[in-house]
């Protein structure tokens, strides 16, 4: 939604966790289209991670980075994960997080560290949803897009700080001590997001923000060449074998392929 508003929705680039590559078609797509996936902890590449962005900066690519140093989403329906990045904060003696799970380092580093001079700057996206608290105020799983479309989560705020990329440590043990401090910001935020003692302060955000609305231009257009496309092949057997045989084998050969490349 926000490269969207940029006119950039082109240039994003996501880090992916490993075992997305395995998705049907999409797997494949992503890591053609300049996604990096890794694995956690020790099985964690790190070459084959910087090879992967030098092949991006050579090609001088524009992109967005997306990086989401968690691991894994918030999901208060599954509390040991939540509770196992408490105890790991805990264990390193540092500030434990109540609504954000604890950063993990590694591939941030990798990131800027191989990136310092081809990015501008680091933008560190929050993002709250409203309706997502029981009556006694405990949080709830953030909602599907299917939620979302029916409004039973009827507004996503989205908190963004720019942070120059001079600003941020280069050495390995002080950028995971930023890091940190960065999430404890958006614990903060996060706090008085859900907890606001105050009404008013209630499912909001500091400071002033301003509504992003999607134009139904950029919207309608690409629904009704999916849907007339998709409903054309469906329509006939001979589309609907094509249809089928692509997911299948696109799926397998995409597999195969990007297990290759890994």
């Amino acid at each position: 939604m926000m490269a969207v508003q940029q006119k950039a929705l082109g240039h994003v680039r996501y880090v992916l966790k490993d075992g997305l590559k395995f998705l049907p078609l999409y797997g494949w797509y992503f890591s053609q289209h300049g996604g990096i996936y890794v694995k956690r902890s020790a099985k964690f590449n790190e070459s084959w991670m910087k090879n992967k962005l030098r092949s991006q900066m050579k090609a001088e690519t524009p992109m967005y980075l997306v990086i989401f140093p968690e691991g894994t989403r918030y999901n208060p329906d599954i509390p040991k994960v939540i509770a196992d990045s408490q105890a790991f904060s805990m264990k390193e003696g540092l500030p434990v997080l109540k609504h954000v799970l604890t950063p993990r380092i590694k591939a941030t580093h990798v990131a800027i560290e191989t990136m310092q001079d081809y990015l501008d700057a680091v933008y560190d996206v929050t993002v709250a949803y409203e309706n997502t608290t029981t009556q006694t105020g405990q949080r709830k799983e953030a909602p599907s897009m299917t939620e979302f479309l029916c409004k039973e989560c009827p507004r996503i705020h989205i908190n963004v700080e720019r942070i120059d990329i001079k600003d941020i440590p280069k050495e390995q043990s002080f950028m995971r001590r930023w890091l940190h401090e960065r999430f404890e910001v958006k614990d903060r935020l996060l706090t008085e997001f859900y907890e606001a003692t105050e009404p008013e302060n209630l499912n909001k955000f500091p400071g002033e923000g301003h509504v992003a609305k999607l134009s139904l231009k950029k919207t309608v257009p690409p629904l009704f060449i999916l849907a007339g496309v998709t409903a054309g092949m469906l329509c006939t057997e001979t589309g609907r074998k094509v249809y089928m045989n692509t997911w299948i084998y696109g799926t397998l050969i995409g597999c195969l392929w990007v297990s290759i490349k890994a």
